[in-house]
């Protein structure tokens, strides 16, 4: 084996010694590539010469170095193994004599109980003094707690308890199994389990008391938090031994420092619970009295926290923190307790603003002075969502509730207003209106400024039930409108208001209609529109069409008789119908002043369109034939006058744009009266079924009818031409014709008619 060692290495020096060979020759033959190099040879041999004793010398030095190294560890290597066997031999002669003393100890045994008895009687009598001066100890204590020297007190209870704990270890220690003994030492010290009590209440009332203490006399709470501590290090110190020894004094570990995290904690519910003063049987703002009166205590406490209470309790405490996280809860147990009582729904408007908006604002938890020492965000919620769900939805089910019954009650405030022999309020444009869109929407906004205090999802919710409920009113409000002018149709003189309370009626749609949309832009952030924005649209167009209706049906109930003299004999030989028309129109639209635009305009619209459809169908009931032309001409000119007449009326009233055409189909129907010559009749009737393509057969042979001198031949022709070239109406402009009935003379019409000329005759 060491043979080939040897071999190898031999190997290894011829390989190396001949690489190095190689590597000189190499050298040299870059040293002396030019023949002026040669020259220089000497000098390079001189200069390698330099460099390779160089080189050898460093060689010496390490491989010098490591020979000392290699020697001085053998050196430390030989001493080493004569320390071992010089501990070898130490160990063999010790293990010799401990087995040849096994004896010796056993024979020691008294010597040791004596030793225990001699410890045990020397703290018996390094105790002795206290054992025989306990009476007097205690009553001295007794008097130290009742004068308030709780510190003094302290000092000399831990003096009892230290000896009577000593005495009772070593008893424990020489006999653990003796009871007798240590029952005679737990009587004999008995009274200092009640003293340690009698001091642990005036540590609690002292902390019951802490945020007027801390304010008069924070020494006292330090001397607390001090005696707490004492005895917190002694609790430690007794489990510690009772781990060691199984032995622990009576009344160990004490726990005082949770008991009085337990009475703080105690006294911080108190004095939240403390702040009812009132109650709802006394005072309707209970509630809003309370929850102030806790904001005020809950934040003034916090103050004294930070500013005085946070320097009598030892850093590591986290004093703030805690008294932060007791108010909190305290507040917390409180407010669930007010949301099982049965909470009116202002109350839990109150009560929910309070818990969501006011709690965690700088009125309170979040106050400048506060926000420093505790992140506000950190806070779990006063009530569980659910229980908030619950009572936004109790909120929500009497809302509803009370807001019908409200609209209820106001709606039939303004029936009774609408019965009034005087005439209603006018706003500031002079137009009429009543009070109940103020009362409406003011209890809307009160309800919904309400819930804006709550959150904006509640407040959406809130709008939307308003204008729920809004729809609902507004068909109630229709039905009374139509009970109101169904009432008023059975004695017109009553009431004497009617006419402007209607109009007072139209223009509080038109009211309702804009706080509507104030509403939605104060209260709502969508744009988008609410499920009843179409329902209450349609419903308060209904009620100002009928309004409109109603106002208009009571025009034309004085204008009856006057529309029942035209195109009769008595309005052919001279009757004043029309103007009495346009006086009663006109004196009644004066009135209509006061309804708001649109409607107004609509009105007189409207107004015009019966008035002339109401002429034209005096026409078309053929209530006289004309005999001759000049009665023809008489006719036809009364009828382009009074055509003229309406015109000046309804121009005069602002009616719209249709207001030539309306008046014109009156001018167009009379041109046919008037045309002298019967062979240009059909071409006059072209022209007017062009002007009015709405007008039909039945009309143009009523016309003809009454015209009277067309043969039967003739109105053959005439309808049969216009049926072949009959003018489709395209609908692009109102019809005038359309709702025009012809009546039609049946054999009990003519038989009655008969009868009445034939009495008339004999008559």
């Amino acid at each position: 084996m060491q043979k080939s060692i040897a071999e190898a290495q031999i190997s290894n020096m011829e390989e190396t010694s001949r690489e190095a060979v190689a590597t000189a020759v190499q050298r040299v033959a870059g040293m002396l590539q030019r023949s002026d190099q040669l020259d220089k040879v000497e000098q390079y041999r001189r200069r390698e010469a330099r460099k390779k004793a160089s080189v050898e010398a460093r060689l010496k030095a390490a491989i010098q170095s490591q020979l000392d190294g290699v020697r001085t560890g053998l050196t430390q290597l030989h001493t080493a193994l004569l320390d071992v066997k010089d501990i070898q031999s130490s160990l063999a002669n010790v293990s010799k004599d401990w087995r040849q003393s096994i004896n010796t100890i056993e024979n020691l045994k008294d010597v040791k109980d004596a030793v225990v008895q001699h410890s045990q009687l020397a703290a018996a009598v390094e105790n002795l003094k206290n054992i025989f001066s306990v009476p007097e100890i205690v009553l001295e204590t007794q008097q130290l707690v009742e004068q308030g020297e709780l510190l003094h007190a302290h000092r000399k209870l831990m003096e009892l308890e230290c000896s009577r704990d000593d005495l009772m270890y070593e008893q424990y220690r020489m006999d653990s199994k003796n009871t007798s003994d240590m029952n005679l030492i737990s009587i004999y010290f008995e009274e200092v389990q009640g003293l340690s009590d009698e001091l642990a209440k005036q540590l609690w009332m002292v902390l019951q008391r802490s945020m007027v203490t801390v304010r008069r006399d924070p020494t006292m709470l330090v001397s607390v938090v001090r005696i707490i501590e004492r005895e917190e290090k002694l609790d430690r110190r007794m489990v510690d031994r009772k781990k060691q020894t199984g032995f622990i004094p009576p009344g160990r570990p004490k726990r005082w420092k949770d008991k009085m995290f337990e009475v703080l904690e105690g006294t911080v519910s108190t004095r939240i619970e403390g702040t009812q003063a009132v109650t709802r049987e006394t005072d309707k703002m209970w509630l809003v009295r309370l929850l102030e009166i806790t904001r005020k205590y809950v934040l003034d406490d916090l103050i004294v926290v930070k500013n005085l209470m946070v320097q009598c309790f030892p850093p590591h405490y986290n004093t703030f923190n805690r008294f932060f996280s007791l108010y909190h809860n305290g507040v917390s147990t409180r407010v669930k307790e007010l949301t099982l009582e049965d909470l009116e729904a202002n109350e839990i408007v109150s009560l929910l603003t309070w818990v969501l908006n006011t709690y965690k604002s700088v009125e309170m938890m979040g106050h400048p002075d506060l926000c420093s020492e505790f992140d506000i965000n950190q806070l779990e919620p006063l009530l569980p969502q659910e229980v908030v769900d619950d009572l936004l939805s109790k909120y929500v089910k009497t809302f509803t509730s009370n807001i019908t019954g409200w609209l209820r009650k106001a709606l039939e405030t303004d029936k009774k207003d609408w019965l009034k022999e005087t005439e209603p309020e006018a706003d500031q444009d002079g137009y009429y209106q009543t009070t109940l869109p103020a009362i409406v929407f003011q209890m809307f906004e009160q309800n919904l400024q309400v819930a804006a205090q709550i959150d904006g999802d509640f407040k959406e919710q809130v709008l939307k039930l308003c204008l729920k409920q809004m729809n609902s009113f507004l068909m109630r409000y229709r039905e009374e409108v139509v009970a109101y002018k169904e009432e008023h149709l059975k004695d017109r003189q009553l009431p004497q208001c009617y006419i402007q309370y209607m109009i007072a009626i139209i223009n509080n749609c038109q009211t309702f209609k804009e706080s509507i949309s104030s509403l939605k832009r104060k209260y709502s952030q969508s744009s988008d529109p609410f499920d009843s924005d179409s329902a209450i649209e349609r419903t308060l167009s209904e009620v100002v069409k009928e309004g409109c209706q109603f106002l208009l049906d009571e025009v034309f109930l004085d204008l009856e008789n006057h529309l029942n003299e035209l195109l009769t004999r008595k309005w052919l030989t001279g009757s004043h119908a029309v103007d009495t028309i346009c006086v009663t129109v006109e004196d009644y639209f004066n009135d209509f002043n006061k309804v708001k635009k649109p409607f107004n305009q609509e009105m007189t619209n409207e107004a015009l369109r019966r008035v002339v459809v109401e002429y034209l169908k005096a026409v078309m009931q053929k209530r006289i034939t004309f005999k001759n032309a000049d009665e023809r001409k008489d006719g036809a000119e009364r009828m382009i006058k009074e055509a003229e007449q309406f015109k000046f009326l309804f121009k005069k009233l602002a009616a719209g744009e249709n207001t030539d055409r309306l008046c014109g189909s009156i001018t167009a129907i009379a041109e046919v009266f008037k045309l002298t010559d019967p062979t240009l009749l059909f071409l006059e009737v072209t022209t007017l079924v062009s002007k009015y393509p709405d007008i039909r057969e039945d009309h143009i042979q009523a016309l003809l009818a009454v015209r009277g001198d067309a043969s039967r031949e003739m109105r053959q022709m005439i309808i049969g031409t216009l049926s072949e070239n009959k003018v489709s109406y395209s609908g692009t402009t109102q019809p005038i014709f359309k709702d025009i009935t012809v009546p039609t003379i049946t054999m009990t019409t003519m038989t009655t008619m008969t009868s009445m000329a034939t009495a008339k005759l004999l008559k």
